[in-house]
């Protein structure tokens, strides 16, 4: 599939039965309601996916299943964060023969690779396959900065397309487009910096929030591309409180519990992550009630040519 890194992509939760197993019934009601919204991509096996803790087969089904259910409608990316340039092979060539439309690539994880090391080891990746490609920069969660310089050589390989812009500075954005015009696609993955990096010229936000809120992230990405900032404004406001959900250890958890009380989503984690539990969870729970109670009426807002207002 050939597309555009712009656009809402969510990064999406796994949803597990109460025997751990894969809930795939649930993962397509959630897929339905992004699709309904006007997301432009979906991205599975992230942190939010909880990748740490998938087989290798529950990956392949999360892909089948969601290759099938989009039917050429949007792509599927899948996350690689292997523990070996060997493993991260291996997996990126599974994603082609599964389905997947691309790939979002993550630094060596646990060992904390030098700059040289870390370019070898994501272009090692790039050569041996044909999908897109966006680096995932989250300096301040996995320990490794993937700086522009290191970006001009990556940039030699043209499958590596885009990157998820994580390092919580804002002027890194404006820093990129100088550097690289519109060769390096910029999509933020920060949710409490979504709507300023959007402004700053981010090409498309890798969402969290918008695993229980689509319609609301992609109304706001829809707006201020069409210039209607006041009216993107009055949403974002409103979702702040949210989307700080998502800057936690936790974030899984709190996540999960937002989709349950939009009705797409459960509560299910695999240990070691477990249900919040005492005062944090009433801390949570108390946020998403406030937000429910207060859920803006949304504005018009254009995707695919269509206007979808909002049905809640």
């Amino acid at each position: 599939m050939t597309f555009e890194w712009s656009g809402v992509m969510p990064a999406l939760t796994t949803k597990f039965t109460e025997k751990d197993g894969l809930d795939l019934d649930m993962f397509r009601i959630n897929l339905k309601s992004q699709m309904e919204a006007g997301v432009s991509g979906i991205v599975l096996g992230g942190t939010l996916g909880e990748a740490s803790t998938l087989e290798a087969s529950e990956k392949k089904v999360l892909v089948e299943t969601a290759v099938e259910y989009v039917n050429n409608k949007i792509p599927v990316i899948i996350n690689i964060a292997e523990q070996s340039t060997k493993g991260a092979i291996e997996a990126a060539e599974n994603a082609m023969e599964y389905g997947a439309s691309g790939l979002m690539l993550l630094p060596p994880m646990r060992y904390k690779a030098d700059s040289f090391e870390t370019v070898t080891y994501l272009k090692a990746i790039a050569q041996r396959t044909n999908l897109p490609i966006m680096i995932y920069n989250n300096p301040v969660d996995y320990g490794i900065d993937v700086t522009p310089d290191m970006f001009k050589e990556l940039l030699s390989c043209e499958n590596i397309q885009a990157v998820k812009e994580s390092t919580r500075d804002i002027s890194n954005i404006t820093r990129l487009r100088n550097r690289f015009g519109k060769r390096l696609k910029i999509l933020t993955g920060v949710d409490t910096l979504g709507m300023e990096s959007l402004l700053m010229g981010a090409d498309g936000w890798v969402a969290g929030l918008v695993c229980a809120f689509p319609r609301e992230t992609v109304a706001i990405y829809e707006l201020v591309k069409a210039g209607k900032i006041e009216n993107a404004l009055a949403i974002y406001r409103w979702f702040l409180p949210l989307l700080e959900l998502d800057i936690s250890p936790q974030l899984v958890q709190n996540i999960k519990l937002a989709e349950v009380a939009t009705g797409i989503g459960t509560e299910k984690v695999r240990a070691p992550r477990l249900p919040l539990r005492g005062d944090e969870r009433q801390r949570v729970l108390k946020i998403i009630e406030e937000g429910l109670k207060n859920r803006p009426e949304l504005p018009q807002y254009k995707v695919e040519n269509k206007t979808i207002h909002n049905p809640v």
